[in-house]
C-alpha cells in the first residue's frame, strides 16, 4: 500500500477523523505498556471515547442488550485507546514497525456467535491505519463480565523500531 509510505500515521489518523485521547491511567498495580526490546505489550484497554468516559452503548452484553455494531464500534474505540498507549510509550506511532496482535475480550451471552466480527472493529482499523504492517495474529475470546460491563476490551503487541 503505497499511500502508507508517504503518510505518517498521525496524517492517517486525522484523515480518518480520529484524535487519539489521553491514555487511561491504570486502576490497580500494573502499567499501561511495557517496552522489552524491540516488543510493546499494551494491557487491555477498554472502550472508552475521547473524553475517558463509556458510551451506553458501549456498556451491557451482547446478544443481551447490545446489538453487533454496538460492539464493532467498542472494538474500534478500544483500539484507538491501545495506540493512545503506544504514542504514550513510544512517542510516536510510525515507531511500529508491525502490529504482532491483537487480543479481544467481548462481554457477551454464552450464545452469542460473532466474536470474530465484532473483533472485526479492532482488527479492520489496525489493517486501515497501518496496511500490511497492520496484520496481526488474534485471538478473541466472549467473557462473562468486563471491567465498568464495558462491551470489549482489546490488548496488543507491537513490533518498535
Amino acid at each position: 500500500m503505497s499511500e502508507h509510505k508517504s503518510t505518517t500515521i498521525e496524517q492517517r489518523l486525522s484523515a480518518l477523523g480520529i484524535v487519539l485521547p489521553r491514555p487511561a491511567a491504570p486502576v490497580a498495580n500494573y502499567v499501561g505498556a511495557v517496552l522489552t526490546g524491540s516488543m510493546l505489550v499494551v494491557s487491555g484497554q477498554l472502550c472508552f471515547d475521547a473524553t475517558g468516559k463509556l458510551d451506553p452503548a458501549h456498556i451491557g452484553k451482547l446478544g443481551a442488550s447490545s446489538s453487533l455494531e454496538d460492539g464493532k464500534a467498542a472494538a474500534r474505540l478500544c483500539v484507538i485507546n491501545v495506540l493512545a498507549q503506544v504514542k504514550a510509550v513510544v512517542g510516536s506511532l510510525d515507531r511500529v514497525s508491525r502490529c504482532v496482535r491483537l487480543g479481544g475480550f467481548i462481554n457477551c451471552q454464552p450464545d452469542f456467535a460473532s466474536l470474530p466480527q465484532v473483533m472485526n472493529g479492532a482488527s479492520d482499523l489496525m489493517v486501515e491505519i497501518y496496511g500490511d504492517a497492520g496484520r496481526h495474529a488474534r485471538s478473541t475470546i466472549g467473557v462473562a463480565q468486563l471491567p465498568l460491563n464495558a462491551l470489549v476490551e482489546v490488548e496488543g503487541l507491537f513490533e518498535i523500531h
